[in-house]
């Protein structure tokens, strides 16, 4: 806790203590003999997705600045260490480090990224909800090493795993109820014991693919913490860090290192977590903040190796507690020297990869985003870049499954499209997933339960061209138990191929096997019938890319609102 006296409820002073009142130190002497407080500096990062090269566009600027590369990310990390006591500081991450990475990680299952941050320093990191994308096993190998059961080790060097702790506490093997990988880590810092819990959010299993959480169980996060606290004290360990993949955001007006308004699952986390509990350090929501809540620092980097968070604590050297907390959000600038090592890796991995990153596939007109329009005052609503996706999906489905429409999930969606030529590595950025493309059959009252879904999910589909509806903002959200339940939705406005749905008939619709499986809380569509599995989703986006070329961004025009479309 912050402050030790916090830790536990004031008592009455017994004759002990009384008695041990004349040992406190009553002039300066007395008390410039006390034991200083063990400085301890903490370098926290969160969601690095693989991003070994400065991301490109909006992702590669942060604070008005350009940002991130591992290069310098490593730089960065080595001059906050020397400014601080070397021996002093331990590197620490939130969670998907790996994952929904660019194609010269991902083309490697992610090796690259390891290597990379382990050679940069990284101790622990908590595990995150992309860590699990490829499943249990392949977490495991990514932790302890080995080549990949399928493609061996790619680049023709053995692979010796993470040089850093993956730690995961709430994450627990179905059969037999324990954690799949280590809860937590002591760290001692000159005598003193920090402890590292490491926690995803517990709603991994809605955001991941059935087969990626098979076999698995996740838990509360402010449960599995107050729990795993307990337990490090009883060991010994009075200073007490969350790694949690779990975030929230602040208002728009607030800076890096600001808390202004904070909302998300992590203001009700924090809250609910032990006293003993002293910092957290966040992520998944991608976001930058430097907060206190419940007497606690909570911090998040953003997103893509961009921002470290630098946090200094001061330690009591007798009671092992946190006296004081602070941290800085600093820049990932690209104004200093390169890592060298850092380069050698990237330029290895890039000559293994060879020319496929760079065959040209398509060209855009214009610079085809990513972003969000916004609906019912939220940026919630249709992207130019998902429209064309689904697009791409509902042009490799249509002649061969019947497919009418198609929908995108906006988290599949990761990167912008520069205008220009495109190539296969900008494209696989976009799109790093490998999701199978899923026909199936919906009833037209099915669509609608879909629809109504998106509200309740807070999530909302990109449609292709063939699709249009109306939305109500007076209309009614459903409930998880029963989306379909909500009218925001307004019945008939629905069309396919400019033709009214109706709600008794059937059509063939196209979604990725992530949707299809029940995804990002779409259960309605796992009511579908049917179901034929296609081709990759990239695939079908750069034959879309290669045949339709060159690209122009597609209006936004799918879904409008009851103020644009007045009812009859």
């Amino acid at each position: 806790m912050s402050i030790p006296g916090m830790r536990r409820a004031a008592v009455g002073l017994t004759a002990l203590a009384v008695a041990a009142l004349g040992a406190v130190a009553t002039t300066p002497e007395q008390a410039d003999a006390r034991p200083k407080p063990v400085d301890v500096t903490l370098l926290a990062l969160n969601d690095f997705h693989g991003n070994l090269e400065p991301p490109s566009g909006s992702s590669g600027t942060i604070a008005g600045q350009t940002a991130g590369g591992v290069e310098y990310l490593a730089t960065h990390l080595a001059e906050l260490r020397a400014a601080a006591k070397k021996q002093n500081t331990i590197t620490v991450a939130a969670g998907d480090l790996i994952g929904a990475s660019p194609l010269l990680s991902a083309a490697f299952h992610d090796e690259p990224t390891i290597e990379a941050l382990s050679m940069a320093g990284l101790d622990y990191a908590s595990v995150g909800n992309h860590e699990f994308d490829e499943g249990a096993a392949e977490l495991l190998r990514i932790q302890n090493g080995g080549c990949h059961p399928v493609d061996g080790c790619a680049d023709g060097t053995p692979y010796r795993g993470a040089g850093f702790q993956y730690l995961s506490a709430n994450a627990f093997k179905t059969a037999t109820g324990k954690p799949l990988m280590a809860p937590y880590a002591i760290h001692k810092v000159q005598g003193v014991k920090v402890g590292f819990i490491g926690m995803t959010l517990e709603g991994t299993p809605q955001i991941v693919s059935q087969q990626g959480v098979a076999g698995l169980t996740f838990a509360d996060e402010a449960e599995t913490a107050n729990r795993y606290a307990r337990e490090l004290r009883r060991k010994g360990v009075e200073t007490i860090v969350v790694l949690l993949h779990e975030g929230g955001a602040q208002a728009a007006t607030g800076g890096i290192n600001d808390c202004v308004g904070m909302t998300g699952p992590i203001v009700d986390i924090a809250n609910r977590m032990d006293p003993s509990i002293d910092v957290v350090v966040s992520g998944h929501t991608h976001q930058a903040y430097n907060c206190n809540i419940n007497g606690k620092l909570v911090t998040s980097a953003s997103s893509f190796g961009r921002l470290v968070t630098d946090i200094d604590l001061k330690i009591d050297r007798r009671s092992g507690d946190v006296l004081s907390a602070a941290a800085n959000n600093v820049v990932v600038t690209r104004d200093v020297a390169k890592d060298p090592k850092q380069t050698a890796l990237i330029d290895r991995y890039k000559t293994v990869l060879g020319p496929v990153a760079d065959r040209q596939v398509g060209e855009t007109t214009t610079a085809i985003t990513k972003t969000q329009e916004t609906l019912f005052g939220t940026t919630v609503g249709e992207s130019p870049l998902g429209n064309l996706i689904a697009d791409a999906q509902l042009a490799a489905t249509d002649d061969e499954q019947n497919a009418v429409a198609a929908f995108m999930n906006p988290g599949g969606v990761r990167a912008d499209l520069n205008a220009g030529p495109v190539t296969y590595e900008e494209a696989f950025t976009v799109q790093p997933f490998a999701n199978n493309l899923v026909t199936l059959d919906l009833t037209g009252a099915q669509l609608y339960c879909v629809l109504e879904q998106q509200f309740v999910t807070g999530r909302v589909l990109y449609p292709s061209s063939t699709v249009g509806y109306v939305v109500d903002p007076a209309g009614t959200t459903g409930t998880a138990a029963d989306p379909c339940a909500g009218t925001r939705v307004v019945r008939g406005s629905l069309t396919i191929g400019g033709t009214t749905v109706d709600t008794a008939a059937t059509y063939r619709v196209t979604v990725n096997n992530f949707l299809a499986g029940g995804g990002d809380g779409f259960s309605a569509l796992t009511a579908g019938t049917n179901l034929v599995t296609g081709q990759i989703d990239l695939d079908a986006f750069v034959a879309y890319l290669t045949a339709q070329s060159p690209v122009s961004a597609p209006t936004l025009d799918r879904i409008r609102t009851t103020a644009e479309v007045p009812a009859a």
